[in-house]
């Protein structure tokens, strides 16, 4: 078989697999993410496979540079994605996108035993709370306002109805002075 028909058989059997499953997501036919873990679990984790043309004689791209991973150290990261490249090694030649997600799922605890969540909503506050005093003197002065004549709001309040806006057809165009001039 051509790589592209492994691919187009593995692309159908997973998505009659994940089905209906909230941690997966097709991004592309050819690139795929799958949340190990539960919403809200701190040790969770997103992990995304992307496969080459040659996909399954050449191993996939494994990322896990997802927004979602932003509290995840960089090490627990390298240490992931080399545990799931040891698997990619074991499975090479073979469709493999469903053995690398069941291999992350069943072995989450142990990729995670070093994991620290970074605690990003404190630093935010931190930062916030440092840069406020800074702010606040320049929020103590107010924008003039552009000052208008007595002429200058005359001759506006002449030019709008009673509501402030413009009469319809303000800034149209004379169409018979526009005919005369082209046409004659």
């Amino acid at each position: 078989m051509s790589a592209n028909e492994d691919q187009e058989m593995e692309l159908e059997a997973l998505r009659s697999i994940y089905e209906g499953d909230e941690s997966f997501r097709e991004l592309s036919p050819v690139s795929f993410q799958y949340r190990i873990g539960e919403n809200g679990d701190p040790k969770a984790f997103l992990i995304e496979i992307s496969w080459t043309e040659t996909y399954p004689q050449t191993p996939p791209i494994i990322s896990m540079n997802a927004f979602f991973n932003n509290n995840i150290s960089s090490a627990v990261k390298q240490s992931i994605l080399a545990k799931l490249q040891e698997a990619v090694a074991a499975n090479l030649g073979t469709a493999m996108t469903y053995t690398l997600f069941e291999y992350a799922k069943d072995n989450k605890d142990q990729f995670m035993e070093n994991h620290n969540p970074i605690n990003s909503t404190t630093t935010i506050s931190n930062i916030i709370s440092i840069e406020t005093p800074n702010t606040a003197p320049s929020s103590k002065k107010k924008d003039k306002k552009e000052q208008l004549s007595k002429a200058q709001k005359r001759k506006l309040a002449d030019k709008t109805d009673h509501k402030g806006e413009l009469p319809r057809g303000w800034n149209w165009v004379d169409v018979v002075k526009v005919f005369k001039q082209n046409w004659l």
